[in-house]
């Protein structure tokens, strides 16, 4: 009789000791709070490259218009045509109006005063004269740079000068006048700016001694009713000079024979 209840105490339900369980609430908010932070840092990533290429900068933005119109101008004329913005007068309604600019190359006593003469009997041209015969203004490439800016800039003003609608600007330069010992920075100059160069030399070299003669004559006589044999107008101007200039030959004849 022991021995089933041997049987029956075996056969009883043993004692399980089970884990309590977690509260999924707990793992619920840890979960949350992780995907939380995780949601925090890809958006402030994401705000700061947002924030380098969205960044306003105030800048100096200078607008450079060109209202003018040049339909009218033949595309192989462009790069001479100017719209300068002088510094110390406005164009006012001739803003629009192009310019050109030149410049007049040439030795004494070519007849370049004469040719320039008849370019300023043009109401919109203004040729300035021998600007550089004034040595400060030559003495190296700068000041010869900042002279050359004034005139086709409109800002060098002259008995020749006609302002606000000029239409072609420029000068007359000896080459003796800095122009040979600056021949390249003086060249470059021209093709960047668009500068015309009008080359003037007189092929009559009997022509040009019979000035020279003259101008040596006016230099010394100093007359005083203001006539020059060196700029001669009329027929009995130049038979004056022709006879000026064959005295001289006489006396030099003479003084080879002596």
């Amino acid at each position: 009789m022991a021995e089933p209840e041997a049987i029956s105490f075996f056969n009883k339900d043993p004692l399980l000791l089970k884990a309590s369980k977690k509260s999924p609430l707990l793992s619920r908010m840890v979960i949350l709070v992780f995907a939380m932070v995780c949601g925090v840092y890809i958006y402030s990533v994401c705000l700061k490259q947002i924030s380098i290429y969205t960044k306003t900068k105030l800048l100096n933005i200078q607008l450079i218009e060109n209202p003018c119109h040049v339909n009218a101008i033949d595309l192989s004329e462009i790069p001479y045509v100017h719209y300068p913005n002088p510094e110390t007068f406005s164009r006012a309604e001739c803003e629009h109006n192009p310019v050109q600019f030149f410049a007049i190359l040439s030795m004494q006593r070519s007849g370049s005063g004469w040719f320039e003469t008849l370019l300023n009997s043009h109401v919109n041209v203004s040729s300035n004269g021998e600007i550089f015969s004034v040595k400060d203004r030559r003495r190296n490439i700068s000041s010869v740079v900042q002279t050359l800016d004034k005139v086709y800039n409109l800002d060098w003003f002259s008995s020749a000068s006609k302002n606000q609608c000029s239409a072609a600007v420029g000068l007359k330069w000896m080459l003796n006048q800095g122009l040979v010992e600056h021949h390249k920075e003086i060249a470059e100059y021209f093709n960047r700016k668009g500068v015309s160069a009008i080359f003037l030399f007189r092929r009559n070299l009997l022509r040009r001694m019979v000035s020279m003669l003259a101008n040596s004559y006016d230099r010394y006589a100093k007359q005083l009713n203001g006539t020059h044999k060196s700029h001669v107008h009329t027929h009995e101007e130049v038979s004056l000079s022709l006879s000026l200039l064959s005295l001289s030959c006489m006396n030099l004849s003479s003084l080879a024979v002596a």
